[in-house]
């Protein structure tokens, strides 16, 4: 089978191992395609024009910490809470690195009102459980509250979602941030909100791979017959790139403001 993508360019298909598909971390994968969009650039600005004073910076689950860096280095010291191992080599290595908290938000030993401005960004818990997150988050902060929470359409827990069809991944599409205030009370419901549009750049050595990994995330069998069909709906999308090729998915994001 051949494919080609919206520049015409042809390229067949080659077998993926098994192990190449296991090797592949989610928030690696996640966290790098952080670091080829523009969501740093769409979303830190719209978080100071609510919270022009960050000053100490929490960052929660901060992943690869982009955005928690933009914000928090520059004005002061800033920690992060992040289980992952690799994560947190990826925050180490960081120009203004954080302090950081080898752990999850339920067992995080921070003390309480140490920070001036408490981060979390794209973190399940704030869809699934924000009641208890976000009363833990207030602890944290001494003045400011802010998450940042998925409001496209889409499955919520997978990279790449926005390049299939919706009839594919069987999931919920109700946007994130409508389950986060569904489950809140309302009182505690966030004294200001706002969106903002950004895109999801990736860049993929290898589309077979990636198109794998998707198909292994989906628990599609080894032979169901969904998985060429994927791997030709990313050819479909993708653009060549010096280093593979670059799927592009637009993405919105909600930014909720609490005050102390």
């Amino acid at each position: 089978m051949v494919f080609s993508s919206p520049s015409g360019e042809v390229f067949r298909p080659s077998a993926v191992p098994v192990g190449a598909v296991s090797s592949i971390d989610p928030l690696m994968l996640y966290a790098a395609a952080i670091d080829t969009s523009d969501y740093v650039a769409r979303i830190a600005p719209l978080i100071r024009q609510f919270v022009p004073f960050i000053g100490r910076l929490l960052d929660v689950g901060a992943g690869g910490g982009q955005l928690g860096h933009a914000l928090g280095a520059s004005e002061a010291r800033w920690t992060a809470i992040e289980p992952s191992s690799n994560m947190q080599a990826r925050l180490s290595r960081l120009p203004h690195p954080p302090l950081v908290v080898g752990s999850g938000w339920e067992a995080a030993d921070v003390a309480a009102g140490a920070h001036d401005t408490v981060l979390a960004a794209t973190m399940p818990t704030i869809m699934e459980q924000p009641g208890p997150f976000l009363a833990r988050c207030r602890t944290w902060a001494r003045r400011t509250v802010v998450w940042v929470v998925p409001a496209q359409r889409g499955p919520r827990g997978l990279c790449f979602a926005g390049c299939l069809p919706s009839n594919w991944h069987g999931e919920d599409e109700t946007p994130g941030y409508e389950h986060t205030l569904r489950r809140l009370q309302p009182a505690d419901h966030p004294h200001d909100m706002a969106f903002a549009e950004w895109t999801f750049t990736a860049v993929v050595p290898s589309l077979e791979k990636i198109s794998a990994f998707l198909a292994a995330r989906l628990e599609w069998p080894a032979h169901d017959p969904r998985r060429p069909q994927l791997l030709a709906h990313l050819a479909a999308q993708a653009k060549p790139h010096a280093d593979g090729f670059m799927l592009d998915i637009a993405r919105r994001s909600a930014v909720m403001i609490w005050r102390m």
